[in-house]
């Protein structure tokens, strides 16, 4: 197996609370530091092709062959938001650990006056976590339980629970379902069931049709083609804050943007600001 190595994008706490007047200028230093190459198993990036530099690198273009959205997946907004961000994580990715921050902030944003939706989806590599399949049929089973909301409420305690790394006690899966208002009886019995193993399954299976080589792995969709100033923007991004090559991925058709890695609000936000403002 090829080495497997990881881009960790490092934001200043203080960047959360003024994200606003971060992010409308990206050209000045916004308080990311990209902490650089970080060897790691949670994802299987490709290396630059010879030749290849930050300096001459624009957004890749191929295809993104991705499931539709349907109302069997987990949808935080509005279904006929223009913008839907399909999310592939993995609860024990330290990176997607961070990212879920991220996603929660651009919902809380973005999702209330219905401008985007986030999709989450699950791929965990059980090669580096084994313990990750099994917390992804907990989400599973807290969905079944109490529905949507607490599917989500679910979720974001494992994320703010585990100290990532495959380092959740399974005994805690219990706990976190009774902390936020289930059943542990009833809990229990569906985990132990298996009965979301293979739909765990199946999404790592069209996660890896969909381009995912690591986690986190984004897929950004919109209703209709991206405009060329956004593409622009994008390696402008890319440029500014040395990206390497593969963090974005076009469809040929534009109406899909795949991100690789755990990139910071700032730099979500400002794609879908761009997005909005020439749509």
């Amino acid at each position: 197996m090829e080495l497997n190595i990881l881009i960790a994008f490092i934001m200043d706490p203080q960047t959360q609370t003024s994200s606003n007047q971060s992010r409308n200028s990206l050209a000045i230093p916004i308080a990311i530091v990209l902490a650089g190459i970080i060897i790691a198993g949670a994802v299987y990036l490709r290396g630059p092709s010879a030749g290849t530099t930050t300096d001459d690198f624009k957004a890749e273009s191929a295809e993104i062959n991705i499931a539709a959205v349907s109302n069997k997946d987990h949808i935080l907004g509005s279904p006929s938001a223009p913008i839907t961000i399909v999310e592939y994580s993995d609860t024990e990715c330290p990176f997607c650990k961070n990212f879920q921050k991220t996603m929660e902030q651009i919902s809380a944003e973005y999702g209330k006056n219905g401008q985007v939706a986030w999709v989450y989806r699950h791929f965990p590599i059980v090669q580096l976590h084994s313990r990750a399949p099994f917390e992804a049929e907990a989400t599973e089973c807290a969905a079944e339980l109490g529905g949507e909301s607490k599917f989500w409420e679910y979720i974001n305690k494992v994320f703010e629970v585990t100290p990532a790394n495959n380092g959740l006690d399974p005994a805690q899966l219990s706990v976190i379902a009774v902390s936020v208002g289930l059943d542990k009886a009833a809990f229990q019995k569906c985990l132990d069931s298996g009965k979301y193993t293979e739909k765990i399954n199946q999404s790592v299976e069209e996660a890896k049709t969909a381009g995912a080589q690591g986690t986190p792995y984004s897929v950004l969709i919109y209703n209709k083609a991206i405009p060329k100033k956004v593409i622009d923007r994008v390696d402008e991004i890319s440029l500014n804050l040395k990206f390497p090559p593969g963090t974005f991925t076009f469809s040929p058709d534009k109406t899909k943007l795949a991100i690789s890695g755990a990139l910071p609000y700032e730099v979500i936000a400002e794609i879908v600001d761009v997005i909005i403002e020439n749509k």
